[in-house]
């Protein structure tokens, strides 16, 4: 399998998140959806589309009240957003000059240095997934927008992947520092429409655990 791992291209697919759909739609949506916006500044396109949306599913299938309201502030948070502000915005938290305020790497939040030991264990597993990094992305795979672009690819895969690699993958990958960026993603000095983007990552992130809990 070969992902993105940072493809704003993948924006628009699936932003609708219907009733009805299943919690593996959701949940690969919802991933995927993060990745997006976590991979480069919204578009004034995404912005709009992200105004229309509801609470995906419905009280239970979205995670309880903190998912309702997350996906809520989301969306009045696009509603007041301009795609200048967002792109100056998102320059200030994650690129800077030199660095930006955040930085939204596994190895870093985990040890405090890029290209360490947790991204060579990464690649390990994702080579043992059969999911290949695109030639023309430079990012490391550790990145936050690429995780979760991956953890929706082994979603969509499931018929391939079993529930408890997901899990497995997910433990070791993104529940071991990831709720940690969200919260300083909502606490960053720059993040103004980005503290929507932290709860929602936050709560995501929360529910992502409770789920594997129930079914692993």
């Amino acid at each position: 399998m070969e992902t993105h791992l940072q493809s704003p291209e993948s924006v628009n697919q699936n932003i609708e998140l219907r009733d009805g759909d299943s919690i593996d739609v959701l949940r690969a949506n919802t991933y995927r959806l993060l990745a997006t916006l976590l991979a480069a500044p919204a578009t004034r396109e995404l912005l709009d589309s992200l105004q229309k949306i509801g609470s995906p599913g419905g009280g239970e299938a979205d995670g309880g009240s903190g998912m309702a309201q997350a996906w809520q502030t989301l969306k009045i948070a696009s509603e007041r957003a301009t795609v200048e502000a967002v792109d100056d915005e998102y320059h200030d938290l994650f690129i800077g000059i030199g660095r930006g305020e955040l930085v939204p790497y596994g190895s870093w939040y985990l040890t405090g240095f890029m290209m360490d030991r947790p991204l060579a264990l990464l690649r390990r597993d994702l080579a043992e997934l059969g999911i290949e990094r695109q030639t023309d992305v430079h990012e490391p795979e550790d990145h936050v927008s690429a995780l979760c672009e991956t953890m929706s690819l082994i979603i969509e895969n499931s018929e391939e992947i079993p529930l408890e690699i997901q899990h497995n993958f997910f433990r070791d990958h993104l529940d071991t520092w990831m709720g940690k960026f969200f919260v300083d993603l909502q606490k960053a000095k720059s993040a103004r429409y980005y503290i929507a983007i932290g709860q929602l990552g936050e709560q995501f992130i929360k529910v992502e655990r409770k789920y594997f809990g129930m079914t692993v």
